[in-house]
């Protein structure tokens, strides 16, 4: 949906769909980046989309408006919910194809503390 917008709570490790109303339409857990390659905070959009993008992350990639991070899936289940990553979001892999489903291109992303 075009007003579609996500949060990612970082203190929480969740990320959110919302409605253009703000309201909550989806959950996901989340993998964040660890203490020294933290999760960027700011706002942000999705920049692109690749389906199987090889390596560490799993079926699908999101690319965020900061250059070198994004949504994607993972190659590693057990990281959900940790401080893990290189600062990107980690996502289950059916969870990020189902939110790749319901999301655009250009969608806002606003990642908080």
């Amino acid at each position: 949906m075009p007003n579609d917008r996500i949060i990612v709570d970082l203190s929480d490790r969740s990320l959110y769909l919302l409605d253009g109303s703000n309201r909550v339409i989806r959950g996901f857990p989340v993998g964040i980046g660890k203490m020294l390659t933290q999760t960027p905070h700011g706002e942000f959009t999705i920049i692109n989309k690749q389906l199987n993008p090889g390596g560490p992350f799993g079926v699908l990639w999101m690319g965020l408006s900061k250059p070198h991070y994004g949504i994607h899936g993972t190659n590693n289940p057990s990281s959900i919910g940790k401080e893990v990553s290189h600062g990107c979001i980690r996502m289950f892999n059916s969870d990020v194809l189902t939110l790749s489903s319901l999301v655009p291109i250009h969608t806002r992303v606003t990642i908080r503390p």
